[in-house]
């Protein structure tokens, strides 16, 4: 595996491109998050006033929040340079030991998925991370030995959908830890309207609402909604984005009024029909729908949990009254029975 795409990953193209303009690129810009901006303000200003690197970061929460942007923003402020990877990616120590090498002072380095680090890149972060050094081993067997390296003041920001899975000893070297909350209509509509003048869309407040309601809560939702209605109003109606075009566009990509796009009605079609609510394991669940596991509890279940659609329980996932209400299935009250309405 190269350097190149341990740091960068694969060139982005078309949506992923564009998703990535629409991101705003100062604290000024960013919508939501208010109490997490308010105190990285605070710690930005005190680390470039002192000519310190910024303490290292812990961000955590469900995909599709900001993370990732408010890491870049993090270096623009800062004035500084950043290098990209993930945990899967830094597959050998030496993968990780020649990205700190690199750096220069005060630098960041961004690892998304940190939760996924092998076990044996993790153990050369723990010097790197407190006292700016590496252990290097050199030779092998009872002649090997150990050498310390000095390497440059830095910024880890780390970002996790599974803050759980972290490490104690990982957890403790983050100085600042942030947990990323669901955004509101009201937030996701400016974001939507941001983004439509970027993309130079006419759009009036009740369009950029209805695409806003049914964003799950989450800013890049909202942004690959918005982009699929401007092809909808493009190619089927005026260019402009109002109410019924929104509707209509959002219709054609089976997102209905709260949100639930394909996936997610299988989800919980899956518990109500399968398992006759539940509760169900999350991997006889996966293997029903025939998709993976992480992609359930990190991608789909979070938003449908935060709904009220299911439960997560110490026997499994249960469908609640509101799934029951919604898919027009009886609720029996012990969700052992499901019976069709007359």
């Amino acid at each position: 595996m190269s350097n190149e795409r341990i740091i960068t990953g694969h060139p982005v193209r078309g949506d992923d491109e564009v998703d990535r303009s629409l991101r705003p690129r100062q604290l000024s810009e960013y919508i939501g998050q208010e109490r997490i901006k308010d105190n990285l303000s605070v710690f930005i200003q005190a680390a470039s006033e002192r000519g310190e690197a910024l303490d290292h970061i812990l961000f955590h929460g469900p995909p599709g929040l900001g993370k990732t942007t408010l890491a870049h923003i993090i270096s623009r402020e800062m004035g500084v340079q950043i290098r990209t990877t993930s945990g899967p990616a830094l597959e050998k120590s030496g993968d990780l030991a020649a990205i700190l090498t690199n750096l220069e002072n005060r630098d960041v380095l961004f690892i998304d998925e940190i939760h996924r680090l092998p076990s044996i890149v993790e153990e050369i972060l723990y010097p790197a991370m407190e006292d700016f050094k590496l252990d290097i081993i050199i030779g092998q067997g009872p002649s090997a030995r150990t050498i310390k390296l000095d390497i440059a003041p830095f910024t880890l920001i780390g970002a996790t959908t599974r803050s759980g899975l972290l490490t104690n000893p990982l957890r403790d070297r983050f100085g600042i830890m942030f947990h990323l909350d669901f955004y509101s209509d009201l937030e996701l509509k400016a974001i939507v309207k941001r983004s439509t003048a970027i993309l130079k869309v006419e759009i009036d407040d009740d369009g950029a609402l209805e695409i806003a309601r049914r964003s799950r809560a989450t800013p890049r939702v909202a942004n690959r909604l918005t982009r699929r209605v401007r092809d909808y109003a493009q190619v089927r109606g005026t260019g402009k984005i109002d109410l019924e075009t929104a509707m209509k566009g959002l219709e054609m990509l089976d997102v209905d009024f709260l949100g639930l796009d394909d996936m997610d009605r299988k989800f919980i079609q899956t518990i109500l029909e399968k398992f006759d609510g539940g509760p169900v394991g999350i991997e006889t669940l996966a293997a029903a729908i025939g998709e993976e596991r992480d992609t359930l509890e990190d991608v789909y279940e979070p938003y449908l949990v935060k709904e009220g659609f299911v439960d997560r329980t110490p026997r499994g996932r249960v469908a609640t009254r509101k799934a029951f209400e919604h898919f027009k299935k009886r609720f029996s009250g012990n969700q052992k029975t499901i019976f069709e309405p007359n």
